[in-house]
Protein backbone atom coordinates (compact mmCIF):
# COMPACT_ATOMS: atom_id res chain seq x y z
CA UNK A 1 0.00 0.00 0.00
CA UNK A 2 0.93 3.45 -0.56
CA UNK A 3 1.14 5.27 2.53
CA UNK A 4 0.74 9.04 1.91
CA UNK A 5 1.26 11.40 4.83
CA UNK A 6 0.34 14.87 5.81
CA UNK A 7 0.88 18.09 3.58
CA UNK A 8 5.19 19.02 4.44
CA UNK A 9 4.73 21.53 6.13
CA UNK A 10 4.12 19.47 9.62
CA UNK A 11 6.62 16.36 8.55
CA UNK A 12 8.90 15.64 11.43
CA UNK A 13 12.04 14.27 9.75
CA UNK A 14 13.23 12.64 13.13
CA UNK A 15 10.27 10.22 12.91
CA UNK A 16 11.61 6.58 13.18
CA UNK A 17 14.76 7.21 15.07
CA UNK A 18 16.38 4.66 17.50
CA UNK A 19 14.65 5.06 21.10
CA UNK A 20 16.22 4.10 24.53
CA UNK A 21 17.56 0.29 24.62
CA UNK A 22 16.64 -1.07 28.23
CA UNK A 23 19.70 -2.07 29.61
CA UNK A 24 18.36 -4.98 31.78
CA UNK A 25 16.91 -6.36 28.85
CA UNK A 26 20.01 -5.99 26.84
CA UNK A 27 22.14 -7.41 29.34
CA UNK A 28 19.85 -10.70 29.84
CA UNK A 29 19.21 -11.35 25.77
CA UNK A 30 22.02 -12.86 23.67
CA UNK A 31 23.81 -10.77 20.87
CA UNK A 32 21.22 -12.19 18.39
CA UNK A 33 18.18 -11.08 20.41
CA UNK A 34 19.60 -7.63 20.89
CA UNK A 35 20.11 -7.09 17.12
CA UNK A 36 16.57 -8.03 16.09
CA UNK A 37 15.60 -6.01 19.13
CA UNK A 38 17.26 -3.12 17.77
CA UNK A 39 15.62 -3.51 13.92
CA UNK A 40 12.35 -3.42 16.17
CA UNK A 41 12.95 -0.60 18.09
CA UNK A 42 14.12 0.98 14.74
CA UNK A 43 10.76 0.99 13.06
CA UNK A 44 8.94 1.83 16.06
CA UNK A 45 5.06 3.02 15.58
CA UNK A 46 5.82 2.02 11.67
CA UNK A 47 6.49 -0.64 8.76
CA UNK A 48 9.00 -2.43 9.12
CA UNK A 49 12.31 -1.05 7.05
CA UNK A 50 12.56 -2.39 3.48
CA UNK A 51 16.09 -2.74 2.13
CA UNK A 52 18.16 -0.39 0.73
CA UNK A 53 16.76 0.50 -2.61
CA UNK A 54 13.52 -0.67 -1.82
CA UNK A 55 11.66 2.72 -0.22
CA UNK A 56 12.01 6.00 -1.72
CA UNK A 57 10.86 9.40 -0.47
CA UNK A 58 9.07 11.79 -2.72
CA UNK A 59 8.32 15.05 -2.05
CA UNK A 60 5.51 15.84 -4.36
CA UNK A 61 3.74 19.12 -4.85
CA UNK A 62 0.58 18.44 -3.84
CA UNK A 63 -1.49 19.57 -6.84
CA UNK A 64 0.00 16.57 -8.55
CA UNK A 65 -0.99 14.48 -6.08
CA UNK A 66 -3.55 11.60 -7.61
CA UNK A 67 -2.10 11.10 -10.73
CA UNK A 68 1.05 9.97 -8.79
CA UNK A 69 -0.40 8.06 -5.94
CA UNK A 70 -1.82 5.82 -9.10
CA UNK A 71 1.68 5.78 -10.48
CA UNK A 72 3.58 4.71 -7.27
CA UNK A 73 1.39 1.77 -6.31
CA UNK A 74 1.42 0.70 -9.87
CA UNK A 75 5.18 0.88 -9.26
CA UNK A 76 5.37 -0.93 -5.58
CA UNK A 77 2.92 -3.74 -7.56
CA UNK A 78 5.07 -3.97 -10.42
CA UNK A 79 8.76 -3.89 -8.53
CA UNK A 80 7.91 -4.02 -4.56
CA UNK A 81 9.10 -0.93 -3.75
CA UNK A 82 8.04 1.05 -1.26
CA UNK A 83 7.03 4.90 -2.48
CA UNK A 84 6.56 7.47 0.51
CA UNK A 85 4.84 10.71 -0.46
CA UNK A 86 5.10 13.36 1.26
CA UNK A 87 2.97 16.75 -0.26
CA UNK A 88 3.11 20.27 -0.05
CA UNK A 89 2.86 23.24 -2.22
CA UNK A 90 6.21 23.19 -4.58
CA UNK A 91 7.76 26.17 -2.72
CA UNK A 92 7.11 24.93 0.67
CA UNK A 93 8.79 21.19 -0.21
CA UNK A 94 11.61 23.46 -1.43
CA UNK A 95 11.67 25.14 1.67
CA UNK A 96 12.04 22.27 3.45
CA UNK A 97 14.72 20.73 1.20
CA UNK A 98 16.59 23.92 1.54
CA UNK A 99 16.29 23.73 5.60
CA UNK A 100 17.01 20.17 5.80
CA UNK A 101 19.52 19.52 3.49
CA UNK A 102 20.74 16.24 4.86
CA UNK A 103 17.13 14.31 4.61
CA UNK A 104 16.76 11.09 3.47
CA UNK A 105 14.28 12.30 0.41
CA UNK A 106 15.14 10.85 -2.80
CA UNK A 107 13.05 12.67 -5.31
CA UNK A 108 11.42 16.08 -5.90
CA UNK A 109 8.29 16.39 -7.85
CA UNK A 110 7.84 19.95 -8.81
CA UNK A 111 4.85 21.68 -10.37
CA UNK A 112 6.84 24.34 -12.11
CA UNK A 113 10.13 23.91 -12.92
CA UNK A 114 11.46 27.40 -11.76
CA UNK A 115 11.58 24.94 -8.18
CA UNK A 116 13.94 22.69 -9.83
CA UNK A 117 15.93 24.84 -11.47
CA UNK A 118 16.23 26.66 -8.01
CA UNK A 119 17.13 23.04 -6.16
CA UNK A 120 19.52 22.54 -9.13
CA UNK A 121 21.57 26.22 -8.52
CA UNK A 122 21.49 25.56 -5.06
CA UNK A 123 22.68 22.10 -5.16
CA UNK A 124 19.86 20.30 -3.88
CA UNK A 125 19.05 18.08 -6.70
CA UNK A 126 21.36 16.52 -10.00
CA UNK A 127 19.50 14.69 -12.65
CA UNK A 128 15.86 15.67 -14.33
CA UNK A 129 13.04 14.09 -16.35
CA UNK A 130 10.61 16.04 -17.86
CA UNK A 131 6.79 15.41 -17.42
CA UNK A 132 4.42 17.76 -18.67
CA UNK A 133 2.82 20.85 -19.16
CA UNK A 134 -0.22 22.90 -17.49
CA UNK A 135 -1.38 26.49 -17.58
CA UNK A 136 -2.89 28.36 -15.06
CA UNK A 137 -7.31 29.17 -15.60
CA UNK A 138 -10.09 30.47 -13.80
CA UNK A 139 -12.02 27.13 -12.51
CA UNK A 140 -15.72 28.39 -10.98
CA UNK A 141 -18.43 25.53 -11.30
CA UNK A 142 -19.80 23.78 -14.16
CA UNK A 143 -23.43 25.91 -13.87
CA UNK A 144 -21.50 29.20 -13.24
CA UNK A 145 -22.32 31.70 -15.99
CA UNK A 146 -21.36 35.15 -14.41
CA UNK A 147 -17.81 34.82 -14.28
CA UNK A 148 -15.69 35.05 -17.68
CA UNK A 149 -12.67 37.14 -17.33
CA UNK A 150 -10.08 38.39 -14.96
CA UNK A 151 -12.15 41.53 -14.62
CA UNK A 152 -14.84 39.66 -13.23
CA UNK A 153 -12.83 38.38 -10.28
CA UNK A 154 -12.03 42.28 -9.15
CA UNK A 155 -16.17 42.44 -8.35
CA UNK A 156 -16.35 42.90 -4.57
CA UNK A 157 -19.11 40.40 -4.57
CA UNK A 158 -16.92 37.58 -6.10
CA UNK A 159 -15.53 35.60 -3.43
CA UNK A 160 -12.03 34.32 -4.75
CA UNK A 161 -9.39 32.05 -3.55
CA UNK A 162 -5.98 32.36 -4.87
CA UNK A 163 -2.48 30.10 -4.22
CA UNK A 164 -0.25 31.26 -1.69
CA UNK A 165 2.63 32.76 -4.14
CA UNK A 166 5.27 32.21 -1.38
CA UNK A 167 4.08 27.99 -1.06
CA UNK A 168 2.09 27.31 -4.38
CA UNK A 169 3.35 27.03 -8.16
CA UNK A 170 0.18 27.85 -9.07
CA UNK A 171 0.11 31.02 -6.62
CA UNK A 172 3.73 32.46 -8.12
CA UNK A 173 2.35 31.46 -11.98
CA UNK A 174 -0.25 33.69 -11.68
CA UNK A 175 1.60 36.55 -9.90
CA UNK A 176 4.21 36.49 -12.37
CA UNK A 177 1.44 36.63 -15.33
CA UNK A 178 -0.99 39.17 -13.33
CA UNK A 179 1.59 41.53 -12.22
CA UNK A 180 3.05 42.51 -15.07
CA UNK A 181 -0.52 43.90 -16.33
CA UNK A 182 -1.18 46.53 -15.75
CA UNK A 183 -4.71 48.14 -14.12
CA UNK A 184 -5.91 51.49 -13.59
CA UNK A 185 -3.41 52.57 -11.08
CA UNK A 186 -2.39 49.71 -9.77
CA UNK A 187 -1.43 45.76 -11.70
CA UNK A 188 -4.12 42.86 -11.69
CA UNK A 189 -2.43 40.83 -9.16
CA UNK A 190 -2.43 43.57 -6.19
CA UNK A 191 -6.26 44.55 -6.92
CA UNK A 192 -6.84 40.40 -7.36
CA UNK A 193 -5.08 39.38 -4.15
CA UNK A 194 -6.35 42.49 -2.56
CA UNK A 195 -10.08 41.29 -3.36
CA UNK A 196 -8.96 37.59 -2.31
CA UNK A 197 -7.92 38.99 0.87
CA UNK A 198 -11.10 41.11 1.87
CA UNK A 199 -13.42 38.17 0.65
CA UNK A 200 -11.86 35.41 -0.23
CA UNK A 201 -9.03 33.11 0.76
CA UNK A 202 -5.08 32.48 0.50
CA UNK A 203 -3.96 28.21 0.58
CA UNK A 204 -0.79 26.31 0.18
CA UNK A 205 -2.10 23.91 -2.03
CA UNK A 206 -3.80 24.30 -5.47
CA UNK A 207 -6.27 21.41 -4.60
CA UNK A 208 -7.42 23.26 -1.36
CA UNK A 209 -8.31 26.39 -3.62
CA UNK A 210 -9.86 23.74 -5.98
CA UNK A 211 -12.08 21.97 -3.69
CA UNK A 212 -13.44 25.40 -2.06
CA UNK A 213 -15.13 25.94 -5.35
CA UNK A 214 -16.39 22.10 -5.75
CA UNK A 215 -17.93 22.94 -2.02
CA UNK A 216 -19.33 26.63 -2.94
CA UNK A 217 -16.90 28.11 -0.49
CA UNK A 218 -15.80 30.55 -2.75
CA UNK A 219 -17.01 31.43 -6.72
CA UNK A 220 -14.25 30.93 -8.28
CA UNK A 221 -10.04 29.94 -8.16
CA UNK A 222 -6.81 30.29 -9.98
CA UNK A 223 -5.61 26.67 -10.74
CA UNK A 224 -3.74 24.59 -13.26
CA UNK A 225 -5.95 23.32 -15.87
CA UNK A 226 -4.89 20.21 -15.24
CA UNK A 227 -6.27 20.49 -12.16
CA UNK A 228 -9.99 21.30 -13.34
CA UNK A 229 -9.79 17.81 -16.16
CA UNK A 230 -9.13 15.58 -13.09
CA UNK A 231 -11.61 13.24 -12.85
CA UNK A 232 -12.44 14.40 -9.01
CA UNK A 233 -13.23 17.59 -10.37
CA UNK A 234 -13.98 17.58 -13.93
CA UNK A 235 -18.35 16.56 -13.30
CA UNK A 236 -18.09 19.50 -10.73
CA UNK A 237 -15.72 22.45 -11.85
CA UNK A 238 -15.18 24.03 -15.44
CA UNK A 239 -11.91 25.69 -16.41
CA UNK A 240 -12.64 29.12 -18.09
CA UNK A 241 -9.08 30.32 -19.85
CA UNK A 242 -8.40 33.72 -20.03
CA UNK A 243 -5.23 35.59 -22.36
CA UNK A 244 -4.46 37.23 -19.12
CA UNK A 245 -2.95 33.82 -18.01
CA UNK A 246 -1.73 32.77 -21.04
CA UNK A 247 2.22 32.91 -21.84
CA UNK A 248 4.77 29.76 -21.88
CA UNK A 249 3.26 26.77 -19.85
CA UNK A 250 4.58 25.85 -16.39
CA UNK A 251 6.93 22.11 -16.87
CA UNK A 252 6.10 19.61 -14.31
CA UNK A 253 9.63 17.88 -13.41
CA UNK A 254 11.26 15.60 -10.95
CA UNK A 255 14.19 15.69 -10.20
CA UNK A 256 16.72 13.38 -8.26
CA UNK A 257 18.14 14.71 -4.86
CA UNK A 258 21.21 15.17 -3.89
CA UNK A 259 20.34 13.96 -0.23
CA UNK A 260 19.31 10.26 -1.84
CA UNK A 261 21.31 7.61 -0.39
CA UNK A 262 19.59 5.59 -2.77
CA UNK A 263 20.29 7.25 -6.13
CA UNK A 264 20.03 4.42 -9.02
CA UNK A 265 16.80 3.49 -7.52
CA UNK A 266 15.62 7.16 -7.57
CA UNK A 267 16.90 7.75 -10.86
CA UNK A 268 14.58 4.20 -12.00
CA UNK A 269 11.65 5.48 -10.21
CA UNK A 270 12.08 8.80 -12.36
CA UNK A 271 12.50 6.89 -15.56
CA UNK A 272 9.33 5.03 -14.88
CA UNK A 273 7.27 8.33 -14.14
CA UNK A 274 8.59 10.13 -17.38
CA UNK A 275 7.78 6.92 -19.38
CA UNK A 276 5.89 7.54 -22.09
CA UNK A 277 3.96 3.86 -21.63
CA UNK A 278 3.57 4.13 -17.61
CA UNK A 279 3.95 7.53 -15.73
CA UNK A 280 3.22 9.66 -18.65
CA UNK A 281 -0.09 7.69 -19.51
CA UNK A 282 -1.14 8.43 -16.14
CA UNK A 283 -0.62 12.05 -15.70
CA UNK A 284 -2.65 12.60 -19.32
CA UNK A 285 -5.72 10.38 -18.31
CA UNK A 286 -5.29 13.02 -15.11
CA UNK A 287 -5.65 16.17 -17.58
CA UNK A 288 -2.13 17.09 -18.34
CA UNK A 289 -0.21 17.70 -21.44
CA UNK A 290 2.52 14.99 -21.09
CA UNK A 291 6.16 15.26 -23.49
CA UNK A 292 6.95 12.56 -25.24
CA UNK A 293 8.93 10.92 -23.21
CA UNK A 294 11.45 7.52 -23.70
CA UNK A 295 9.75 4.34 -23.25
CA UNK A 296 9.61 2.02 -20.11
CA UNK A 297 12.82 -0.48 -20.15
CA UNK A 298 13.20 -1.49 -16.45
CA UNK A 299 17.46 -1.54 -17.51
CA UNK A 300 17.80 0.03 -20.86
CA UNK A 301 20.66 -0.56 -23.27
CA UNK A 302 21.89 2.21 -25.81
CA UNK A 303 24.36 1.90 -28.02
CA UNK A 304 26.82 4.24 -28.55
CA UNK A 305 29.48 4.90 -31.25
CA UNK A 306 32.54 6.97 -30.14
CA UNK A 307 35.21 8.32 -32.46
CA UNK A 308 38.49 6.97 -31.12
CA UNK A 309 40.11 9.77 -30.46
CA UNK A 310 37.21 10.54 -27.74
CA UNK A 311 37.99 7.66 -25.70
CA UNK A 312 40.47 9.07 -23.15
CA UNK A 313 38.10 11.92 -22.63
CA UNK A 314 34.57 10.19 -22.24
CA UNK A 315 35.28 6.54 -21.24
CA UNK A 316 35.12 7.19 -17.38
CA UNK A 317 32.54 9.46 -18.17
CA UNK A 318 30.39 6.86 -19.85
CA UNK A 319 31.37 4.13 -16.96
CA UNK A 320 30.10 6.59 -14.43
CA UNK A 321 26.84 7.32 -16.08
CA UNK A 322 26.45 3.48 -16.56
CA UNK A 323 26.28 3.00 -13.08
CA UNK A 324 24.67 5.90 -11.72
CA UNK A 325 21.88 5.31 -13.90
CA UNK A 326 21.53 1.59 -13.40
CA UNK A 327 21.64 1.43 -17.67
CA UNK A 328 23.77 -0.86 -20.16
CA UNK A 329 26.03 1.94 -22.70
CA UNK A 330 27.36 -0.76 -25.31
CA UNK A 331 30.17 2.17 -26.40
CA UNK A 332 32.20 0.95 -29.74
CA UNK A 333 35.12 2.57 -30.31
CA UNK A 334 36.34 2.80 -33.62
CA UNK A 335 37.46 5.00 -36.75
CA UNK A 336 34.68 6.91 -37.50
CA UNK A 337 35.16 6.14 -41.46
CA UNK A 338 34.64 2.04 -39.69
CA UNK A 339 31.70 3.82 -37.53
CA UNK A 340 29.80 5.36 -40.41
CA UNK A 341 30.32 2.41 -42.54
CA UNK A 342 28.62 0.31 -40.03
CA UNK A 343 25.78 2.70 -40.05
CA UNK A 344 25.16 3.07 -43.77
CA UNK A 345 24.90 -0.90 -43.60
CA UNK A 346 21.63 -0.77 -41.76
CA UNK A 347 20.52 2.47 -43.03
CA UNK A 348 19.49 4.52 -40.19
CA UNK A 349 17.49 1.37 -38.55
CA UNK A 350 16.68 0.63 -35.25
CA UNK A 351 19.14 0.61 -32.67
CA UNK A 352 18.40 -3.78 -32.03
CA UNK A 353 19.47 -3.64 -35.83
CA UNK A 354 22.39 -2.37 -35.00
CA UNK A 355 22.06 2.16 -35.28
CA UNK A 356 23.17 4.02 -32.74
CA UNK A 357 21.54 5.96 -30.18
CA UNK A 358 24.46 8.52 -29.93
CA UNK A 359 27.66 8.59 -31.85
CA UNK A 360 30.07 11.38 -31.18
CA UNK A 361 32.23 11.76 -34.30
CA UNK A 362 35.92 12.32 -34.51
CA UNK A 363 35.61 15.73 -36.61
CA UNK A 364 32.26 17.27 -37.53
CA UNK A 365 32.88 15.74 -41.42
CA UNK A 366 31.76 12.31 -40.12
CA UNK A 367 28.90 13.51 -38.48
CA UNK A 368 27.25 15.40 -41.68
CA UNK A 369 28.05 12.40 -43.49
CA UNK A 370 24.95 10.18 -41.76
CA UNK A 371 23.56 13.70 -40.50
CA UNK A 372 20.19 12.41 -41.70
CA UNK A 373 19.91 9.59 -39.14
CA UNK A 374 20.66 12.82 -36.13
CA UNK A 375 17.97 15.18 -35.02
CA UNK A 376 19.99 16.76 -32.59
CA UNK A 377 23.82 17.79 -32.61
CA UNK A 378 26.26 19.89 -30.61
CA UNK A 379 30.18 20.44 -31.18
CA UNK A 380 32.14 19.57 -27.77
CA UNK A 381 35.73 19.73 -28.16
CA UNK A 382 38.20 20.20 -30.51
CA UNK A 383 41.41 18.64 -30.83
CA UNK A 384 44.78 19.52 -32.86
CA UNK A 385 46.45 18.30 -35.41
CA UNK A 386 49.88 18.37 -34.85
CA UNK A 387 53.23 16.74 -36.20
CA UNK A 388 55.35 14.36 -34.01
CA UNK A 389 58.56 13.45 -33.99
CA UNK A 390 60.95 11.13 -31.62
CA UNK A 391 62.08 13.29 -28.23
CA UNK A 392 65.17 15.46 -28.94
CA UNK A 393 64.91 14.40 -33.22
CA UNK A 394 65.13 17.54 -35.48
CA UNK A 395 64.88 15.66 -38.61
CA UNK A 396 61.31 17.35 -39.28
CA UNK A 397 60.07 20.53 -38.56
CA UNK A 398 57.40 21.48 -40.88
CA UNK A 399 55.10 19.18 -43.40
CA UNK A 400 57.46 20.00 -46.17
CA UNK A 401 59.98 18.39 -44.23
CA UNK A 402 57.91 15.26 -44.36
CA UNK A 403 58.78 15.04 -48.26
CA UNK A 404 62.88 15.00 -47.35
CA UNK A 405 64.63 11.91 -48.76
CA UNK A 406 64.58 9.20 -46.45
CA UNK A 407 62.17 10.51 -44.14
CA UNK A 408 59.85 8.28 -43.19
CA UNK A 409 56.39 8.82 -42.24
CA UNK A 410 53.29 7.55 -40.32
CA UNK A 411 49.76 9.00 -41.24
CA UNK A 412 46.02 8.35 -40.91
CA UNK A 413 44.35 6.11 -43.33
CA UNK A 414 42.34 8.41 -44.95
CA UNK A 415 39.44 5.97 -45.76
CA UNK A 416 39.44 4.36 -42.62
CA UNK A 417 39.27 7.10 -39.72
CA UNK A 418 38.68 10.75 -38.89
CA UNK A 419 42.55 12.10 -39.31
CA UNK A 420 42.67 10.11 -42.32
CA UNK A 421 40.70 12.41 -44.17
CA UNK A 422 41.53 15.36 -42.38
CA UNK A 423 45.37 14.62 -43.01
CA UNK A 424 44.92 14.16 -46.06
CA UNK A 425 42.81 17.69 -46.55
CA UNK A 426 45.94 19.41 -44.78
CA UNK A 427 48.51 18.33 -47.01
CA UNK A 428 46.41 18.93 -50.19
CA UNK A 429 45.86 22.43 -49.45
CA UNK A 430 49.64 22.40 -48.82
CA UNK A 431 50.01 20.39 -52.46
CA UNK A 432 52.28 17.86 -50.25
CA UNK A 433 49.38 15.36 -50.45
CA UNK A 434 49.92 14.38 -54.22
CA UNK A 435 53.62 14.02 -53.86
CA UNK A 436 53.56 12.07 -50.46
CA UNK A 437 51.90 9.22 -51.65
CA UNK A 438 54.57 9.14 -54.60
CA UNK A 439 57.25 9.18 -52.23
CA UNK A 440 55.32 5.97 -50.67
CA UNK A 441 55.98 4.19 -54.42
CA UNK A 442 59.81 5.50 -54.32
CA UNK A 443 62.48 3.09 -53.31
CA UNK A 444 63.70 3.24 -50.40
CA UNK A 445 60.68 5.77 -48.58
CA UNK A 446 58.53 5.19 -46.42
CA UNK A 447 54.84 6.24 -45.92
CA UNK A 448 53.21 3.68 -43.05
CA UNK A 449 48.88 4.35 -43.02
CA UNK A 450 47.03 3.48 -39.90
CA UNK A 451 43.53 3.31 -38.51
CA UNK A 452 43.68 5.88 -36.10
CA UNK A 453 45.81 8.62 -34.43
CA UNK A 454 46.64 5.95 -31.37
CA UNK A 455 48.22 4.04 -33.29
CA UNK A 456 50.60 6.74 -34.81
CA UNK A 457 52.54 7.13 -32.06
CA UNK A 458 53.85 3.92 -31.47
CA UNK A 459 55.68 3.51 -34.58
CA UNK A 460 56.84 7.05 -33.57
CA UNK A 461 58.66 6.42 -30.28
CA UNK A 462 59.75 2.74 -31.30
CA UNK A 463 61.62 4.87 -33.98
CA UNK A 464 60.33 2.94 -37.10
CA UNK A 465 59.46 6.25 -38.69
CA UNK A 466 60.92 9.69 -38.06
CA UNK A 467 57.52 11.91 -37.99
CA UNK A 468 53.69 11.07 -37.26
CA UNK A 469 50.60 12.95 -38.03
CA UNK A 470 48.32 12.93 -35.13
CA UNK A 471 46.05 14.59 -32.60
CA UNK A 472 47.63 16.22 -29.99
CA UNK A 473 45.73 13.88 -27.46
CA UNK A 474 47.49 11.36 -28.29
CA UNK A 475 50.86 12.72 -28.47
CA UNK A 476 50.63 13.99 -25.18
CA UNK A 477 49.28 10.96 -23.35
CA UNK A 478 53.31 10.23 -24.23
CA UNK A 479 55.10 13.63 -23.75
CA UNK A 480 58.08 11.56 -22.46
CA UNK A 481 58.70 10.43 -25.61
CA UNK A 482 57.74 12.49 -28.28
CA UNK A 483 58.19 16.29 -29.53
CA UNK A 484 55.18 17.91 -30.24
CA UNK A 485 55.16 20.56 -33.43
CA UNK A 486 52.31 22.53 -34.03
CA UNK A 487 51.30 23.23 -37.35
CA UNK A 488 50.57 26.80 -38.95
CA UNK A 489 47.45 26.08 -41.06
CA UNK A 490 43.70 26.85 -40.90
CA UNK A 491 42.66 22.78 -40.98
CA UNK A 492 44.77 21.26 -38.06
CA UNK A 493 41.75 20.86 -36.14
CA UNK A 494 39.31 18.18 -35.90
CA UNK A 495 35.66 19.20 -33.95
CA UNK A 496 33.96 16.63 -32.01
CA UNK A 497 30.21 16.78 -31.94
CA UNK A 498 27.73 14.74 -29.92
CA UNK A 499 24.53 13.53 -32.32
CA UNK A 500 21.44 12.01 -30.74
CA UNK A 501 19.66 9.39 -33.32
CA UNK A 502 16.45 9.97 -34.65
CA UNK A 503 15.66 6.14 -34.15
CA UNK A 504 16.47 6.31 -30.61
CA UNK A 505 14.05 4.92 -28.19
CA UNK A 506 16.04 6.25 -25.11
CA UNK A 507 16.07 10.33 -26.06
CA UNK A 508 15.76 11.25 -22.47
CA UNK A 509 18.33 8.84 -21.45
CA UNK A 510 21.00 9.98 -23.87
CA UNK A 511 20.64 13.49 -23.32
CA UNK A 512 21.09 12.90 -19.64
CA UNK A 513 24.32 11.45 -20.83
CA UNK A 514 25.30 13.92 -22.94
CA UNK A 515 24.29 16.76 -19.77
CA UNK A 516 27.47 14.60 -18.04
CA UNK A 517 29.83 14.79 -21.11
CA UNK A 518 29.16 18.48 -21.13
CA UNK A 519 29.72 18.64 -17.14
CA UNK A 520 33.46 16.98 -17.94
CA UNK A 521 35.58 19.82 -19.02
CA UNK A 522 38.30 18.91 -16.67
CA UNK A 523 38.85 15.66 -17.99
CA UNK A 524 38.88 16.92 -21.57
CA UNK A 525 41.23 19.20 -21.02
CA UNK A 526 43.68 16.74 -18.97
CA UNK A 527 42.86 14.78 -22.08
CA UNK A 528 44.57 17.75 -24.10
CA UNK A 529 41.17 18.82 -25.96
CA UNK A 530 39.84 22.22 -26.10
CA UNK A 531 36.90 22.07 -24.54
CA UNK A 532 33.73 24.46 -26.27
CA UNK A 533 30.47 23.80 -24.17
CA UNK A 534 29.52 26.47 -21.83
CA UNK A 535 27.62 26.00 -18.54
CA UNK A 536 24.43 25.96 -20.22
CA UNK A 537 25.67 22.77 -22.68
CA UNK A 538 26.37 25.04 -26.00
CA UNK A 539 29.14 25.99 -27.88
CA UNK A 540 31.17 28.87 -26.70
CA UNK A 541 34.02 28.51 -28.81
CA UNK A 542 35.17 32.01 -30.43
CA UNK A 543 34.30 33.11 -33.87
CA UNK A 544 37.49 32.63 -35.41
CA UNK A 545 37.08 29.00 -34.98
CA UNK A 546 35.27 27.19 -37.44
CA UNK A 547 31.93 27.58 -37.59
CA UNK A 548 29.23 25.04 -37.69
CA UNK A 549 25.82 24.19 -38.40
CA UNK A 550 24.45 22.55 -35.52
CA UNK A 551 21.86 21.77 -34.02
CA UNK A 552 21.33 21.38 -29.79
CA UNK A 553 20.86 18.97 -27.15
CA UNK A 554 21.42 21.88 -24.20
CA UNK A 555 18.85 23.52 -22.22
CA UNK A 556 16.46 21.35 -19.66
CA UNK A 557 16.05 18.81 -21.76
CA UNK A 558 19.95 18.04 -21.56
CA UNK A 559 18.83 17.29 -17.94
CA UNK A 560 16.20 15.11 -18.82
Amino acid sequence: MIRPRRPQSSLNFQANRLGRVNALWALLAGGTAIVAAMGVLLNFGGPERPPEGKSLTVFCAAGLRIPVEKIAEEYEKEYGVHIDLQYGGSNALLNQLQVNKFSDADLFLAADDFYTDAAHEQGLAKERMNIAWMRPVIAVAKDNESIKSIQDLLKPEIRVALGDPEAAAVGRAARKRLKSIAHGDSDLWTLLAANATENGVFKPTVNEIANDVRIGTVDAAIVWDSTVAMPKYKNDLKAIPVPELDGDPNLVTVSVLTSSKVPTAAIRFARYLSASNRGLKVFEENGTRPVDGDIWVEKPEITFFCGAVNRRAVEDVVQDFATREGVTVNTTYDGCGTLTGRMKIVEGQATDLGFPDVYMACDRYYLDNVKDWFQEDVDVSDTEIVLVVPKGSDKVKTLADLLKPGIRVSVGEADQCTLGALTRRLLASEELYEKLKAKQTADGEVVVEKASSALIIPDVTAGHVDAGIAYITDAKANAHKVDIIHIESKLNLAIQPFGIAKTSVHKYLVRRLFARVAASKDKFEKAGFHFRLGKDGKDKSSADEPATDQGTVSGKDAGQ
